[in-house]
């Protein structure tokens, strides 16, 4: 099991030179689990797709496996306490088809995620904004509206990291500049991410 940063560096060399912001966003995110906090996701297109998949990996088992804790486990028919799995916290914001689409009918589409994020956000949240370009004008709104609540704020770029790596309190660029390929790099580290903070938890 791949849980050292070395052991994704080894596969994946070019990320070499994101091996201390990968290794802060980590620590972010541990700390914000630990304190009782969420992580929310902001992506458009493959990105947001990348979204879904990085929450459903926190949501339920990914390597490892989550038994429930006791207390909570004996309060449960027999069924649910032997088959439900520990889940970390964390949502996509992309899914919200209903509030998304009455918001940008009725107000700015640009602003659908910073809508989300006030209204699901609090102090001591995290908001990853996933943008190839790192110019993704409804991302950087989104974290420019999760800084005044307090909440953390990551951007996951591509190499030049754009407005958004700017914007965030920690940035990881992906050493590539086409998107098909800054996008397979991030798969790798947020796969690599999802399971050190597993392998911190459970």
């Amino acid at each position: 099991m791949p849980l050292t940063i070395d052991s994704l560096i080894s596969r994946i060399p070019s990320l070499a030179e994101c091996r201390e912001d990968i290794l802060k966003v980590r620590d972010v995110l541990t700390a914000t689990f630990r304190s009782g906090g969420k992580l929310l996701l902001c992506g458009n297109g493959g990105s947001a797709a990348d979204c879904e998949h990085w929450a459903g990996e926190l949501l339920k088992s990914f390597v490892k496996d989550r038994p429930l804790p006791a207390k909570l486990a004996e309060k449960l028919p027999a069924e649910l306490a032997q088959n439900l799995e520990a889940a970390l916290p964390a949502i996509p914001l992309g899914g919200f088809q209903a509030a998304s689409t009455a918001f940008a009918n009725d107000v700015a589409p640009q602003l659908i995620f910073a809508q989300l994020t006030l209204g699901l956000g609090k102090p001591g949240d995290v908001l990853v904004g996933i943008s190839t370009s790192g110019n993704s004008a409804n991302v950087c709104k989104a974290v420019l509206t999760a800084k005044a609540i307090g909440m953390k704020t990551v951007a996951l770029t591509g190499k030049s990291g754009g407005e958004l790596a700017k914007l965030a309190d920690t940035a990881i660029r992906a050493p590539e500049t086409e998107t098909y390929k800054i996008q397979e790099l991030h798969l790798a580290i947020y796969h690599w991410l999802c399971m050190a903070v597993e392998n911190e938890f459970f």
